[in-house]
């Protein structure tokens, strides 16, 4: 069984700014090509779990419309880290300070104040576990890339975080897929 990770396509953001939970757009003439290019790809049939932020919908939506035999689900799980205080902050301007906190203790800080790396890896380690337990073919998230990342842990059996250096360094790419052995 495989588990195919969908990143949503490019949000309508400038760049170098901290985005996890804001719920910006995405670029509508790259979901479509992605959506197009997953439909063909895809086999019959298959449970897709989608994040609720609305870049993430969008390509659910137009992958619905060429793909109605796949069955969408949201799920909030596989939501994008939340940054807090530092969303919608250019990262050049975050306080120095900050990032050191959140890199010295990266499994642990709740940079921005919300959310823990190894929170996230928690969350999405449920929406795994309860994918495993309920294979009975191949499965879809369409997410983020840092859900991307830590799913990439946890199909290596690593659920828990203390080193920055642990963070998987590559993702897909805006509207790209990976597949995971379940």
């Amino acid at each position: 069984m495989a588990l195919w990770i969908v990143r949503h396509t490019k949000p309508l953001i400038d760049p170098g700014i901290c985005y996890g939970a804001l719920d910006i757009e995405a670029d509508a003439a790259a979901t479509l090509a992605s959506a197009t290019a997953l439909a063909e790809v895809l086999p019959n049939g298959l449970r897709v779990d989608v994040s609720p932020l609305r870049r993430c919908q969008q390509l659910q939506v137009a992958l619905q419309s060429l793909r109605t035999d796949l069955v969408f689900t949201l799920e909030p799980r596989l939501a994008e880290m939340h940054f807090g205080v530092w969303e919608g902050i250019a990262w050049n301007c975050i306080d120095p300070q900050a990032m050191s906190a959140w890199t010295d203790d990266f499994g642990n800080h709740r940079f921005g104040g919300v959310e823990s790396t190894n929170s996230v890896l928690e969350r999405v380690a449920q929406v795994w576990d309860q994918t495993v337990l309920n294979r009975t073919q191949d499965h879809v998230w369409i997410t983020h890339a840092g859900v991307a990342r830590a799913a990439d842990l946890i199909s290596k059996g690593i659920r828990e975080v203390s080193d920055a250096r642990q963070w998987p360094k590559l993702a897909p790419s805006y509207g790209d897929w990976v597949t995971l052995s379940l």
